[in-house]
């Protein structure tokens, strides 16, 4: 089975171990140092962490309340309980990519397991971060047996702008109407307040074709060959994403 990914980098990885109880002291130095870079390579959280501090300080009273409250919104839905969770069979579902190919979960999953995860779009600057620091950890999950499909509610045009932004190896497919996001019980609608801020900011109904003013959580699933979630990450904060470093050592244990 073939896949044609929407844009195709070469990307260069760094490893480097240093192993062996008689090695002479002198060497010692480097793989000190291999580990103190690994220790302090800035997480994904760290960056959206970042980015929050920067909101917090440039945003006005009035947005960071409405924002807050929207929040706050999504978590008194319920929707986080209610959503698709672990030891749930994953909805199968195919959906156009933005090159035309039609992509199938169950086919995925025949040539091994799934980190399915969903972005806003790529007006979301959380879902940009989040979007780069997977594909950095991508060929982890490759290591491991698993394949990456991020789904948007974005129109097929807009995904593949954030794509080639991003420089994505892997499939982003739009889920236009949230028609699958609604399967797996992620779909949220905005706040009369937010929904109108979003679109006053940037037509937010023009990228996702619709007035629905309905975003799905930005949810993440590893799903095994079977179809069976093995791990969900379900946040009502749209902040909080799943660790792509988590999501590997994840695979390396199960």
């Amino acid at each position: 089975m073939k896949y044609q990914a929407i844009t195709i980098i070469a990307l260069s990885s760094l490893f480097a171990a240093c192993s062996g109880e008689s090695q002479p002291k002198e060497k010692e130095t480097p793989k000190e140092e291999i580990e103190m870079t690994q220790e302090t390579k800035p997480t994904l959280k760290s960056k959206l962490e970042e980015r929050k501090a920067n909101f917090s300080q440039k945003a006005d009273d009035n947005k960071k309340r409405a924002y807050r409250e929207g929040i706050e919104s999504v978590e008194n839905s319920g929707i986080v309980e209610s959503a698709v969770q672990v030891g749930d069979t994953a909805p199968n579902f195919t959906l156009t990519n933005a090159v035309g190919d039609e992509v199938t979960l169950s086919e995925y999953l025949k040539e091994g397991r799934v980190v399915l995860t969903w972005y806003r779009g790529g007006w979301c600057p959380y879902c940009n971060l989040t979007l780069h620091a997977l594909q950095e950890e991508l060929p982890n999950f490759k290591a491991n047996g698993a394949n990456l499909i991020a789904l948007t509610p974005e129109l097929p045009n807009e995904s593949i702008s954030t794509t080639e932004k991003n420089e994505l190896e892997f499939e982003v497919l739009s889920d236009v109407g949230n028609v699958v996001a609604r399967e797996y019980g992620i779909v949220f609608k905005l706040t009369d307040e937010v929904a109108g801020m979003y679109n006053q900011s940037f037509a937010l109904n023009t990228h996702n074709g619709d007035e629905s003013n309905e975003l799905p959580l930005a949810a993440t699933y590893i799903i095994e060959q079977d179809g069976t979630i093995s791990y969900a990450f379900l946040d009502a904060d749209y902040r909080n994403r799943a660790e792509p470093a988590e999501l590997t050592e994840f695979l390396e244990k199960n």
